[in-house]
């Protein structure tokens, strides 16, 4: 280093303790070097002055340097030799030396142990592993998506699970441990840094493995940290094709399709908050069927599967939905790729197709004719009657009120009325697409839709809300405030408007539709609702998609139309509408007869179950012998489309909006794949 002009150069004494004080903060290997050599450069001299000076000593030069060694490997006896003053002085000094030197070693090993076992435990080392799933960020569906990822897992191969996130490690591994079985946590693995680094992302192998998910933490700038994310595992990855596949969860429409050019050619987005608006608006006027879809979308039971279509060839749809005996067809899987899901009955099974099913696993697709289980005087005759126009109330304002407030407005029959009471001013919503602020959905509605009228009311205040008159409406839905900064959680509130309803409902005598929207699943047993009422899980269900995803890629076109109000939906029927109520039936007359009616029936809801218990009365996927008498309240669960339903329409190919895919005749701007 070059001295600077004008200032005399320090002293040699401080340049030495300088490069010295360099030297020992370079590693642990260095001090321990050093350490060593002050040892030898005392004990070795000392220990030949000590020979030499001894009247006893070897004549010879080789006897007196192994006297040297005995005596320098003996260093410990401190003050064993006798003589003369100075021997004695000289053995102490040894012994002393000797004692300071391998205590020091000693701490300065235990202190490296020590500190290599805290950089493990802040999960910083590289996982070695080969085909396994790699989750990155840390949000409120992590718990989920590693537990169903987990409970799919084939008990003879199962693969590791690596979790990375700018969060403690330790912090990390007990929520997971809360939420999973003892047996299943030794393939979980946790490493703790911010996957926006390439270094920190370059740990957990992600060009081994099978899969990567990303997902948006609770943070304002959530959507942004997932587009960091998604190049710096693009900059690890590389530009070609060949990594893993790759599935990205975002909140904001605005950042979808950076998103998708971040994720690449083998990459999906998620649109979150558009996923739970549409779940809440499918919800609202089909009580239960939040049960059906948590039930569709865990790994517990049954399942959407990919099913070989061979033994159909040549034939038609409808023949293959009584083709199995223990799993439900909903649809088909065309050799381009194309997903047609509860096509018309007549549509051909081309060579190459795959059937899409609800199964309990692969081996439970085996091919049987059914159609002799069909008793043709159990399906019901009359038409059912076309729903009324509904009046809804919607109960507070957050982030995804814009978008439940369109879906429940452009999917409810004409001649309804959509009231929507909040705290404060409603906020302009966004355009899709697009980060500009539009006009406030017209208070006289629109000719095709529901009327939307908006009005503020102090709705923090349990007198405000004990003060609203229900009895004109049908249905309810409740959305907690966006999660803030401050001490009050929003399912709080939520709790405490789930309250005053409850009271309100004893008032009036009659049980109201909620439609109520949690952030924390363990909220949910807390939620005073009556078994008429649907509380979705915004972060669960989100989940549990995901999971559902990375599975098999193929999925995402099937739930983006599940989840949409565009195309085929589950809903929930009643039983009378396929087969006369009284009447004993099997499952197979069921299935007949809704695929007569346009619909693939998948399960029921029984009436005398349908009370909070271990299924609640929700039964997917029964065999198609399975008999029973259908009550007057019972429901069939099937996938088809809404009465009145016109967006379910075909595109003629090149007249697809840029940005978007066409998969079956249908826009899917929610969940996009390459």
């Amino acid at each position: 280093m070059e001295p600077v002009k004008g200032r005399p150069p320090a002293p040699l004494r401080d340049r030495a303790r300088y490069r010295f004080d360099r030297t020992l903060a370079r590693s642990t290997g260095t001090l321990m070097g050093w350490l060593v050599l002050i040892c030898l450069a005392v004990v070795v001299p000392v220990s030949a002055v000590l020979v030499w000076s001894d009247p006893a000593a070897p004549r010879s030069l080789a006897d007196r340097l192994t006297a040297v060694w005995r005596t320098s490997a003996e260093t410990l006896r401190l003050g064993s030799a006798t003589g003369a003053p100075l021997r004695l002085a000289l053995s102490a000094l040894l012994g002393l030396v000797a004692l300071l030197g391998v205590s020091t070693l000693v701490g300065v090993v235990t202190t490296g142990l020590a500190d290599r076992m805290a950089e493990l435990s802040r999960g910083r080392s590289r996982v070695l592993e080969d085909g396994h799933v790699v989750v990155l960020g840390w949000s409120d569906q992590a718990t989920t998506v590693v537990g169903e990822l987990v409970a799919a897992q084939a008990p003879r191969r199962p693969r590791a699970v690596v979790l990375l996130a700018d969060r403690d490690k330790a912090e990390m591994e007990r929520a997971l441990a809360a939420h999973l079985p003892p047996s299943a946590r030794g393939r979980i693995i946790c490493r703790s840094g911010p996957a926006s680094d390439p270094d920190v992302l370059a740990l957990v192998s992600p060009h081994t493995a099978s899969t990567v998910l990303v997902l948006p933490s609770g943070k304002p700038a959530a959507d942004a940290e997932v587009l960091r994310v998604l190049l710096s595992l693009r900059a690890v990855l590389g530009e070609g094709t060949d990594g893993p596949p790759v599935l990205a969860a975002v909140r904001d429409d605005r950042y979808r399709a950076p998103a998708r050019l971040a994720a690449g050619p083998r990459g999906t987005v998620l649109e979150t908050d558009t996923v739970t608006a549409r779940l809440i608006a499918q919800c609202v006027g089909r009580p239960g069927l939040s049960l059906v879809l948590r039930d569709l979308l865990d790994f517990a039971g049954d399942e959407f599967h990919l099913a070989d279509a061979t033994a159909f060839h040549g034939d038609t749809f409808g023949t293959a939905l009584l083709g199995h005996p223990y799993s439900c067809v909903v649809g088909l899987l065309t050799p381009d790729g194309r997903t047609l899901l509860n096509p018309p009955a007549g549509t051909p099974v081309e060579p190459g197709s795959r059937l899409i099913v609800l199964a309990l696993d692969d081996d439970s697709t085996r091919v049987e004719d059914c159609r002799h289980l069909v008793d043709p005087a159990a399906t019901a005759t009359d038409d059912p009657p076309p729903d009324d126009p509904t009046r809804l109330l919607v109960l507070g304002w957050n982030r995804r009120a814009p978008l439940v407030v369109g879906q429940l407005r452009d999917t409810a029959r004409p001649g309804s009325v959509l009231d929507v009471i909040t705290d404060s001013t409603v906020p302009a919503p966004r355009e899709p697409g697009s980060g500009t602020p539009t006009t406030p959905p017209s208070v006289n509605g629109t000719p095709e839709g529901a009327t939307v009228r908006f009005r503020s009311a102090a709705l923090s205040r349990p007198e405000a809300l004990l003060g609203l008159d229900l009895t004109p409406y049908d249905g309810l839905v409740v959305l907690g405030p966006d999660p803030g900064e401050g001490p009050d959680r929003p399912d709080d509130w939520t709790l405490v408007t789930l309250l005053a309803l409850r009271l309100l409902e004893e008032r009036a005598g009659r049980q109201l539709r909620v439609v109520t929207e949690l952030t924390d699943d363990r909220n949910r047993p807390l939620a005073p609702v009556n078994h008429g009422s649907d509380v979705i899980v915004s972060g669960k269900l989100t989940g549990l998609l995901m999971a559902q995803i990375t599975q098999n890629r193929h999925l995402a076109p099937v739930f983006d139309e599940l989840f949409s109000g565009d195309g085929a939906n589950v809903l929930l029927r009643p039983a009378s509408t396929y087969v006369r109520t009284g009447a004993e039936a099997t499952f197979a007359t069921v299935v007949a007869a809704a695929r007569d009616r346009g619909d693939c029936a998948i399960g029921y809801r029984c009436h005398d179950r349908s009370a909070p218990g271990t299924d609640h009365g929700v039964r997917l996927n029964p065999p198609k012998g399975e008999r029973r008498v259908w009550s007057a309240g019972d429901q069939v669960v099937v996938v088809g489309t809404p009465p009145g339903n016109t967006a379910a329409r075909s595109v003629p190919p090149g007249h697809e909006k840029d940005g978007e895919e066409v998969r079956d005749g249908t826009l899917a701007p929610s969940i996009e794949t390459r």
